[in-house]
């Protein structure tokens, strides 16, 4: 069985032993019923890993043991997706299938064509869903460096990351080259922008090749904005040597 993986306090991962409660601990102790003997693993979500042994199982706590601490690298190069918004709950969608495939960071974009649209407090609490999607996906998945899921960028600031990238690249359905086919460098990082439903426009287009970003495409069937990134992402995985 997959030894399960929760979140914790960098204070207590340094500890030969501790009481591992609040929320993560209550979930491991009350919903996944873990006992005495039992093996979880225990993350900062930044790549300090201890690996734990259940000593006690209380109502709501663990009484844990580390076995072993070791650290996860950071990726190289970093993969960096700009998400135009999507409509509805694609865009958790969209994260949770992105953080599964090990994109490192995930930008939301509000593009020209957005049906949907951030603003006051409901940006907040989209911003905060998909916070929530990116970390529950990551333990589920097994990810001790949790992907950063960054504020609402506009199209300057896509352009902005575009631009300090070793690769910048934006989806199209009209583009001449593959995204398979684009020599990838070896560090730095990867900028991948996928449209929203109605699509990348000319004027972001002219703006994103400004600041040095590639069309490519995808391949020959058109995907919906909620899986483009998630496609890209095993491409380039596999490309650069990540997986």
């Amino acid at each position: 069985m997959t030894v399960p993986v929760f979140l914790a306090e960098p204070v207590d991962l340094a500890r030969p032993e501790f009481v591992f409660g609040g929320p993560e601990g209550r979930h491991a102790a009350a919903v996944r019923r873990l006992r005495a003997g039992e093996r979880l693993d225990l993350t900062d979500g930044a790549g300090s890993v201890a690996e734990c042994v259940v000593i006690e199982a209380g109502r709501d706590s663990l009484r844990v043991q580390v076995l072993r601490r070791h650290e996860v690298p950071v990726p190289s190069p970093r993969l960096v997706v700009v998400q135009g918004l999507p409509k509805g709950d694609r865009g958790e969608l969209a994260v949770e299938m992105m953080t599964e495939a090990g994109v490192d960071v995930i930008v939301p974009w509000a593009a020209a064509r957005c049906v949907t649209q951030w603003k006051g407090e409901r940006a907040a609490k989209a911003l905060a869903r998909w916070r929530s999607t990116a970390r529950e996906a990551g333990k589920q998945s097994r990810r001790f460096r949790l992907p950063e899921v960054t504020g609402l960028a506009s199209t300057a600031g896509v352009a902005a990351l575009l631009s300090a990238a070793a690769l910048g690249v934006v989806l199209h359905e009209e583009a001449a080259s593959p995204l398979s086919g684009l020599p990838l460098p070896a560090g730095g990082d990867i900028v991948v922008v996928v449209g929203p439903e109605g699509g990348v426009s000319q004027e972001e287009i002219a703006a994103f090749r400004e600041a040095k970003a590639v069309p490519a495409l995808l391949g020959p069937t058109v995907l919906r904005t909620s899986t483009a990134g998630v496609v890209a992402a095993a491409v380039l995985q596999t490309r650069s040597g990540r997986w």
